[in-house]
């Protein structure tokens, strides 16, 4: 894989606290709004411009890209965000209680993403792409990095284990409770070279923002006469974190109805295709078990799978879409059905409870998909159901900003 050392943009120290913000996709306006109140210098600025619009403003407007440009100049201007005095490679370790996970950050080639090295696991939507192609190519900036991942590598480990002994670039905890530790590495040949070494990396969040970016650098070289292959917008921003220091959730589902069956009859057909353990765990134990909530009890699930499956066709929630939410419970397309709701595992079983105590329907809490299901999907070309995965803790955006 080629890595790229990049000058880009960065917080000044005691800033970034408070311009690190959550990625801009996993929340909404209003959410977005509320985060950045009282936070002027918060990079949403930049990435939800439409918070500093009036109400009702429409996120895909020409006003709210030419709000995010107006901002982000303007974070420049103030000495919020710094050019960076050479070009650098970052190490970016969050730490969400006991667990750590440490990332290389750079930028990657969008000829590599085109080719297939940089693997995809997820289709995407054309409106959010062209909102994404649109800010970033407006900007000249990717303000948001791709969380990629990769097979560990002995040599990259070794590099990251000698650079986190120094002292960092930025070390905060935000209001959530992450720890967020940056570490600067002026050039980096070292790395760059171990990296090297990598055969293939995997997108783990940042489809998007991934596909934008190559979208942006083709638009580049059509409106570039003189283009040649050396310019900045042919590379993206990305952290790469080795698969054994990432932790995925659940990404869990419900229902709000039994699609005109019964408690009874709908017991009874699960039954007959996934047993029914009663008084079951909340949380499934291991793959292959799914925990189901109805009527204030929970239920155990056992999920009934071909051999001869394919990887996508042996994942948890495929035979648990193939074999209940579509024939019983009628959600034949889960990227467009409006019955069913996604609720990510950083909620935790408490908030299935909640809301089928609250608005009745039926939950399903299911076993995280592991890193090498996703890796073997993204090898054999396929692409996971929707809301498959959900990686904990997010990464900010605003710690480092690759510009064009």
């Amino acid at each position: 894989m080629r890595i790229h050392p990049f000058q880009g943009l960065v917080p000044t120290p005691a800033q970034a606290p408070e311009v690190a913000c959550v990625p801009y996709d996993v929340v909404n306006t209003v959410e977005a709004k509320a985060l950045a109140m009282g936070k002027p210098h918060s990079l949403l600025q930049v990435d939800r411009a439409e918070i500093d619009l009036p109400a009702g403003t429409d996120p895909y407007s020409d006003a709210v890209y030419a709000k995010a440009r107006d901002n982000f100049q303007a974070l420049q201007r103030a000495g919020v965000l710094v050019r960076e005095p050479e070009p650098c490679l970052y190490v970016y370790q969050q730490e969400m209680g006991t667990h750590r996970q440490r990332g290389l950050v750079a930028g990657c080639h969008v000829d590599d993403y085109d080719a297939g090295l940089i693997k995809k696991h997820e289709k995407t939507r054309k409106d959010k792409e062209d909102d994404r192609t649109k800010l970033i190519d407006t900007l000249g900036a990717d303000t948001g990095p791709v969380f990629l991942t990769y097979r560990d590598s002995a040599a990259v480990t070794a590099l990251v284990n000698a650079k986190t002994q120094e002292k960092p670039q930025h070390d905060f905890t935000a209001p959530d409770g992450i720890r967020h530790t940056v570490w600067r590495i002026a050039g980096g040949p070292e790395w760059v070279q171990a990296f090297g070494g990598v055969p293939v990396t995997y997108i783990a969040d940042g489809h998007h923002r991934a596909a934008s970016a190559a979208r942006v650098a083709r638009l580049r070289r059509e409106r570039n006469a003189k283009h040649t292959g050396h310019e900045e917008y042919n590379w993206f921003l990305c952290v790469m974190f080795p698969a054994s220091e990432l932790k995925i959730l659940p990404y869990n589902r419900m229902v709000p109805d039994l699609h005109g069956l019964s408690a009874d009859d709908f017991l009874a057909r699960v039954k007959a295709t996934f047993g029914l353990e009663e008084n079951a765990s909340p949380s499934p134990s291991a793959v292959g078990r799914v925990s189901m909530y109805l009527g204030g009890k929970w239920y155990g699930l056992r999920c009934p799978v071909d051999p001869k499956a394919d990887p996508v066709g042996k994942l948890d929630v495929s035979v648990l879409q193939d074999k209940l939410l579509a024939p019983l419970l009628g959600i034949d397309d889960p990227r467009t059905n409006k019955r069913i709701d996604f609720v990510g595992g950083i909620r935790g079983t408490g908030e299935l409870v909640k809301r089928v105590d609250a608005d009745g329907g039926v939950a399903f809490s299911l076993y995280p998909v592991t890193l090498g299901q996703l890796m073997d999907i993204a090898d054999a070309g396929q692409i996971m159901p929707p809301k498959s995965t959900w990686f904990e803790p997010k990464l900010r955006s605003g710690l480092f900003i690759h510009t064009f």
